[in-house]
């Protein structure tokens, strides 16, 4: 369970692994360097493209393009590259974080203020015409989110609670948020998540140098220990959905490691599920 370089980078702040599957490619940010990148396994063809704001999250759109998490709202880029914006919500001190893509289309963007402030963040559920309902629940720091295989639970980790939430979800809206695992003191910090074909959680730990499995009782499973100390997030990709894709910061640390900001990758970790483009 040694994790291989898929792409050697210097990324700042990489995150938000996502599987595009009709171009073949992963798709992950440097948020704070305000870049949007592809990789290509088979052929290892990489894409950096620039945004005008820092970007938490790019994701592919049903009809082509990207719809994205920057600082001051939702956007959308067409196929053709031109930007427009979804849902403009500006707030001094905040920015975009990790988003997800429900299995109705519906994008789950959360936001966090830049000093970290506890309850200065934010989830909201984004409709593909950009009717936004945000979740009531408190949040500081919002990060990965994910729907089980049967659609009826979502998942979801605001980062200083060290927990990782369940949800019942209804086909639209989530609902009966508790505990699903704790992330002891010590072992980092829970950020991106991705749920795997077999209902197991994988979550990658900040300040953790690991990536966890967590049976879909909660129970843990599996721990991939890495080189880095900041992993952000993972997700499966590949044309068969069994590679684990780790996304790795740098930012903060006054001596990272070589691979710090890297996109890591454990090939042949599982079964990973088919995405669900944006709806808008």
């Amino acid at each position: 369970m040694n994790p291989e370089v898929a792409v050697r980078a210097s990324a700042e702040l990489g995150e938000g692994p996502t599987w595009d599957p009709v171009a073949g490619r992963l798709i992950w940010v440097d948020i704070l360097a305000s870049r949007i990148h592809t990789y290509e396994p088979r052929s290892g063809r990489r894409t950096v493209m620039a945004t005008e704001q820092h970007v938490g999250a790019a994701k592919p759109r049903a009809g082509g393009g990207l719809v994205v998490n920057l600082r001051d709202g939702v956007g959308l880029y067409g196929p053709d590259g031109a930007f427009s914006w979804l849902l403009r919500d500006p707030v001094p001190g905040r920015r975009g974080n990790d988003a997800a893509v429900a299995p109705d289309g519906a994008l789950w963007a959360g936001t966090m203020r830049y000093d970290e402030a506890p309850g200065g963040g934010s989830l909201t559920r984004i409709a593909g015409d950009g009717m936004a309902t945000p979740m009531p629940d408190p949040v500081s720091v919002s990060n990965g989110t994910a729907w089980s295989p049967d659609g009826r639970l979502m998942y979801y980790a605001d980062s200083p609670t060290r927990r990782i939430d369940v949800f019942d979800y209804d086909g639209q809206l989530a609902h009966e948020r508790r505990p699903f695992a704790v992330i002891e003191s010590g072992s980092g910090f829970p950020d991106g998540l991705t749920v795997d074909a077999d209902g197991g959680v994988w979550v990658a730990l900040w300040d953790g140098s690991a990536v966890r499995r967590y049976h879909p009782d909660g129970t843990l499973d599996v721990v991939v220990e890495l080189p880095v100390r900041r992993p952000t997030a993972c997700a499966f990709g590949s044309p068969d959905l069994a590679d684990l894709y780790i996304t790795t910061a740098r930012t903060g640390l006054p001596q990272p490691h070589p691979l710090s900001g890297s996109l890591l990758v454990l090939p042949g970790m599982g079964r990973g599920m088919p995405g669900t483009a944006f709806a808008g």
